[in-house]
């Protein structure tokens, strides 16, 4: 029996379910576990800023409130956000608890509203936040019954 050569027919009944599939797997973009480099970056800057003056408002090292403290590490790491945590809160996606990573948000909700604080959290439960009038930018736990019973979601920017 001679041997007969591929027609387009046979051609395209094999290579059309393989060129879709290379072509979904060029956009599958795997989940590795580990936080952006904008991320890194933004958490290393807000953690620079410990011990600088909390100040309603404010978004720049002379002072920062807790969503200021946000934007400008971010900015530093050359991601823009808005400042507002209601405005953050809207602009990011949600992370399960256990999922969260360096530099992802967390919100506290303190005066009725899920979004009414917001941090940057570093790992292993510890986050940076400018937290209130009269205080500086400070480390803060998940491990701090406050912190954990105000505690209201992790929210991730999707920067790279």
């Amino acid at each position: 029996m001679p041997a007969s050569s591929p027609t387009p027919r046979h051609l395209l009944g094999w290579s059309l379910p393989l060129l879709l599939a290379l072509a979904g797997g060029c956009a599958f973009e795997p989940r590795s576990g580990l936080p952006s480099a904008a991320a890194n970056r933004a958490a290393q800057t807000a953690i620079s800023m410990i011990g600088r003056p909390y100040h309603y408002g404010g978004a720049t090292p002379r002072g920062f409130d807790c969503s200021g403290l946000v934007q400008y590490s971010y900015a530093q790491a050359g991601v823009r956000l808005p400042h507002g945590t209601e405005y953050l809160l809207r602009s990011t996606r949600t992370v399960p608890y256990g999922d969260m990573k360096r530099g992802d948000l967390l919100f506290f909700d303190l005066s009725g509203k899920k979004s009414s604080h917001v941090a940057i959290y570093l790992g292993d439960g510890r986050f940076v936040h400018a937290p209130a009038t009269g205080r500086s930018v400070d480390l803060g736990s998940l491990a701090d019954p406050f912190w954990k019973d105000y505690f209201s979601a992790a929210r991730r920017i999707d920067a790279d």
